[in-house]
């Protein structure tokens, strides 16, 4: 494989980061995801570490070097994390149980696969042009399906963030996949929390992933969507990868998996609490302690089939 990758996350306008979000390849797959702790509802950073920690612990031990069926895989570990999440609430009694959206892809063989609960987005660019997005899991993009509200009436629509399905709630999330998707070389995927999307329509979005240095432009994107977003914007991520399977001209930037083993990964994820651009407020003592309680959540649903 071989393909350019940057990931970003900030604060935005709010107090907290309830972002996560990471990648991680073997010789021959790549998986990406970012969860989006929802706000107002207790250690929504905390539903959002457990989902992103639990896919890729899950992908380390079973991408060898392939997914055999990626589907079955996000399917079955977002419903995982889910039950990791919830398995977290009833070990700490807390009133209301934290949640959070997700959307995860996994890519091998030049094909696309993804899988995504709530409103954070996935958008398949070729060529300047949207060819595939997920579809919020939101009431207002249901108003939008019946037909009573147009499209350019969602984006401003005021409940536009309520979401009906999500990681940790009192049922199950709706998981939706997309369909076996193959990938040209060049190609962007862009995953993003609504931080991002909620102030840069799709188009815009895409046009700016033109540059050549695609590092430039989604970091680019990233400072746009927080100066537009103001005091009051909310956490902003995004995971932006180029796919070059083929492609002659590359980047020092760009990634090759040739050299790597056949049991060898690689994983960048930022550690609970740590950070900058998170603004934790606890010790590293309460650090320390809440990474181990999330691992024990994942650890009780590790081997849920």
């Amino acid at each position: 494989m071989r393909f350019t990758i940057y990931q970003e996350s900030r604060r935005g306008g709010r107090r907290n980061n309830e972002d996560r979000m990471a990648y991680s390849y073997s010789r021959d797959a790549l998986l990406l995801v970012i969860a989006d702790g929802m706000g107002g509802h207790y250690y929504g950073e905390v539903a959002a570490q457990i989902a992103v920690q639990t896919m890729t612990s899950a992908f380390q031990q079973e991408a060898q070097t392939t997914l055999e069926d990626p589907f079955w895989f996000l399917q079955k570990h977002i419903g995982n994390a889910h039950y990791a999440i919830s398995a977290y609430t009833e070990t700490h009694r807390l009133e209301d149980s934290p949640r959070t959206t997700i959307v995860a892809c996994v890519i091998q063989n030049n094909i696309a696969y993804w899988a995504h609960a709530g409103d954070s987005r996935l958008y398949l660019i070729r060529q300047g042009q949207i060819i595939g997005q997920t579809r919020d899991h939101s009431q207002v993009q249901m108003l939008v399906d019946e037909g009573m509200i147009s499209r350019e009436q969602a984006e401003t629509h005021p409940e536009r963030n309520k979401v009906y399905s999500c990681l940790g709630g009192t049922h199950p999330p709706e998981v939706e996949c997309s369909r076996k998707t193959p990938l040209h070389s060049g190609d962007l995927l862009l995953l993003c929390t609504d931080g991002i999307w909620g102030v840069m329509p799709g188009d815009i979005l895409a046009q700016a992933l033109q540059h050549p240095d695609l590092v430039q432009s989604a970091a680019q994107i990233v400072e746009r969507a927080e100066t537009w977003g103001g005091a009051q914007g909310d956490n902003l991520s995004l995971i932006a990868v180029r796919w070059e399977e083929n492609y002659e001209e590359h980047s020092r930037s760009t990634i090759s998996t040739l050299s790597m083993g056949p049991s060898e990964f690689t994983t960048r994820m930022e550690e609970f609490g740590r950070n900058p651009h998170y603004k934790s407020s606890l010790t590293e003592t309460e650090i320390e302690r809440a990474i181990d309680e999330i691992r024990a959540a994942i650890e009780k649903v590790s081997f849920k089939e």
